[in-house]
């Protein structure tokens, strides 16, 4: 009878879904809006875990404590390079996405998860810290006051997050070969004296993947921080986000 009943801790593990949209280059009010929807879905669980997979064109955010100061242009200015200007609800500080970025909203629940918001950051950085390690870089979690992915003295992954209700928004942003100067325009994450990196600019002549082989490897890396057990791909690239 005690053979019959034996069950192993694997067996009795409850899977972990997780939807990962693949959305290709998106506007940042798109986004937002998508993100609201998701996060109240996901807080009247009609969906499970969400995680965005997405690059933006070139647009500036800036985080609830609004930090204006931090930016060294004016926004006509910002318009002239091509440049949007956002007001977000996320923590951190100013930040820059674009091209060549890889960038993660994780729309999950973290009661689900049983981890508070202190551990979720750190998840999300060593998500970034994982993938810095493929390419042989010692990057490491900022120090306090410092969020986000530093080699050295030059951060390659910022990280802004929203929580309400216990479900996530906003996420991280990990540079594989963006332009580095839309970073002087501004004072990255309020730090001035420090500076940004790309994973391009650190590996030198070395010739990394295709980016699209580095953002799987990226979403790999997070499925494997956070203990997922499922992961189901859905290519909405060329989905309509209007409606």
């Amino acid at each position: 009878m005690a053979k019959h009943l034996s069950i192993s801790l694997n067996e009795m593990r409850v899977p972990r879904i997780l939807e990962v949209w693949k959305m290709g280059v998106v506007n940042y009010s798109q986004t937002l809006k998508l993100q609201e929807k998701l996060t109240s879905d996901r807080k009247l669980h009609k969906i499970t875990d969400t995680l965005l997979s997405l690059q933006h064109p070139p647009t500036y955010t800036l985080g609830k404590r609004q930090t204006d100061h931090n930016i060294l242009v004016s926004e006509s200015e910002l318009k002239a390079m091509g440049a949007e200007l956002h007001y977000t609800q996320r923590g951190g500080d100013v930040t820059f996405h674009g091209p060549h970025q890889a960038i993660l909203y994780p729309i999950i629940s973290l009661r689900d998860i049983g981890i508070g918001a202190r551990k979720y950051v750190e998840k999300l950085e060593l998500t970034m810290v994982e993938l810095a390690s493929l390419y042989g870089l010692k990057a490491c979690a900022g120090q306090k006051g410092e969020t986000g992915v530093w080699v050295g003295r030059r951060k390659i992954g910022a990280i802004g997050v929203r929580i309400s209700s216990g479900i996530t928004s906003h996420g991280l942003a990990f540079n594989v070969d963006p332009d580095l100067n839309y970073f002087k325009h501004i004072v990255p994450c309020g730090i001035a004296d420090k500076e940004v990196t790309s994973l391009q600019k650190e590996v030198q002549q070395m010739l990394i993947p295709p980016e699209e082989v580095i953002v799987e490897q990226l979403i790999s890396c997070f499925v494997r921080t956070f203990d997922y057990t499922d992961v189901v791909s859905k290519d909405v690239s060329s989905i309509s986000l209007d409606n």
